[in-house]
């Protein structure tokens, strides 16, 4: 009888065992043929956002491979480490794809792409993402608003440091009425990387590792 019932669960358990291992097999193939596709949809995807902050004119080089790693930084908000994005044409530096956060928007942290050209004017600044208040904070985004484009062509030079606000505070910034803390943290947010961007220029285009 005690023979049977060991015979019967070493029987089980090799069943268990064997369905195990098919299981682990299938994720595993069905993990390799959805990889790629995948990984392509993403890097369209980044590469449709890098188009609208950068002219394609601007670079001839791989744009997505060309990236370094980003330490955490306060000037731009990031507590975990980021890639940037180089962009060059001929092997000359252009500009730099930047991610940073404002944490003080209205419902909590406004994660921004920023593209800086090498002459320290903004090429184009988007919104990745965001959880202001619907019809409030969402005209930051460009698909409902132009509103972020008022930082194209914008640079630490060309506005002074008193003017990176927006109207309501003293500064030259549009904002929408009712809705003034969204616009002042992406406003601020966008000044720091600016700041970041011109006391580490020569390294953000120095070489170095490629992702």
């Amino acid at each position: 009888m005690t023979e049977t019932i060991f015979k019967n669960a070493r029987k089980n358990a090799l069943t268990l065992v064997a369905f195990a291992a098919v299981f682990t097999l299938l994720m595993v193939f069905v993990y390799q043929i959805t990889k790629t596709p995948i990984e392509k949809s993403e890097a369209e995807a980044r590469m449709a956002l890098f188009a609208q902050i950068i002219p394609p004119e601007l670079y001839d080089n791989d744009v997505l491979k060309d990236a370094i790693i980003i330490a955490p930084n306060t000037l731009l908000g990031n507590k975990q480490p980021t890639f940037a994005n180089r962009a060059r044409l001929g092997g000359q530096p252009q500009a730099i794809i930047l991610e940073a956060i404002a944490p003080d928007g209205y419902s909590g942290d406004i994660k921004l792409l920023i593209a800086i050209k090498h002459d320290s004017t903004i090429s184009g600044v988007r919104v990745l993402s965001h959880k202001e208040t619907p019809g409030l904070g969402d005209y930051i985004e460009i698909a409902k608003n132009n509103w972020i484009k008022l930082f194209d062509g914008e640079s630490l030079t060309q506005t002074g440091e008193t003017d990176w606000k927006v109207k309501k505070d003293g500064g030259k910034f549009d904002y929408m009425a009712g809705a003034t803390i969204t616009p002042r943290a992406v406003v601020k947010a966008v000044r720091k990387a600016l700041q970041y961007f011109e006391a580490n220029k020569d390294t953000l285009f120095a070489e170095g590792k490629k992702k």
